[in-house]
């Protein structure tokens, strides 16, 4: 069946490896990072999909790198690898505390064009409600993502209770920064993200949102 490659052999394997951890490997492994478990996505062809985060913790690229797939058989395996290897639980580097997984390629780039502001584009001096008004102010195309604007912001900190305590202010900002601002778990402060975001900068904001989230910011990242 398997040989004849049948469509059904297909559906079989991708519920037996729903939910179960594989650990990936690529050598020489001289930290502890080098092998670290993820839950696979069965797909078409031969090479292994990475996500870009991890590579600098394999120090891979994306030049024919070589990697190891080991399956954890026993149920206490599978328990440990998903306890303790996981990549969303080795955020940050153990020779610095630093974080290791960091983006690059694409990621940057996106994240640096939306972020970087331009004197005299279009839409600039505008003052908005709140990010929601500056999406759709740019999907209307009546504003550049550069735009430098006034806009609405909601800033929560932490209560010495522990609960969120909502500060609303007019800030000066970008069409671009004010649009990310809404995907950012609450808690952190605007002025992570109101800055063009390089991979220095990007790498800052990823250590302060692990340092005042703590474990909570792993759901961010699955």
């Amino acid at each position: 069946m398997v040989e004849r490659e049948e469509a059904v052999v297909w559906d079989i394997l991708d519920e037996v490896i729903r939910e179960h951890p594989v650990l990936l490997n690529r050598a020489p492994t001289l930290h502890r990072l080098g092998i670290q478990a993820f839950e696979p996505v069965l797909i078409e062809g031969k090479a292994i999909q990475l996500h870009p985060l991890v590579c600098a913790a394999y120090n891979a690229d994306f030049d024919g790198d070589q990697m190891a797939v080991h399956v954890p058989l026993t149920l206490e395996a599978q328990l440990e690898a998903r306890a303790l290897m996981m990549s969303t639980n080795n955020i940050l580097s153990p020779a610095n505390g630093e974080p290791i997984i960091v983006p690059s390629q694409d990621v940057v780039l996106g994240l640096y064009y939306m972020t970087r502001d331009c004197v005299n584009a279009k839409g600039e001096g505008m003052v908005l409600t709140g990010p929601k008004e500056a999406e759709r102010i740019y999907r209307a195309g009546l504003a550049s993502l550069h735009a430098r604007v006034k806009v609405r912001i909601t800033e929560y900190e932490k209560a010495e209770n522990g609960e969120l305590v909502a500060k609303t202010s007019l800030i000066d900002t970008t069409i671009g920064r004010a649009i990310l601002w809404m995907i950012v778990p609450k808690g952190l402060p605007f002025s992570i993200v109101n800055q063009a975001l390089g991979k220095k900068a990007i790498s800052k904001m990823l250590n302060t949102c692990y340092r005042i989230l703590g474990s909570e910011a792993d759901r961010y990242l699955r």
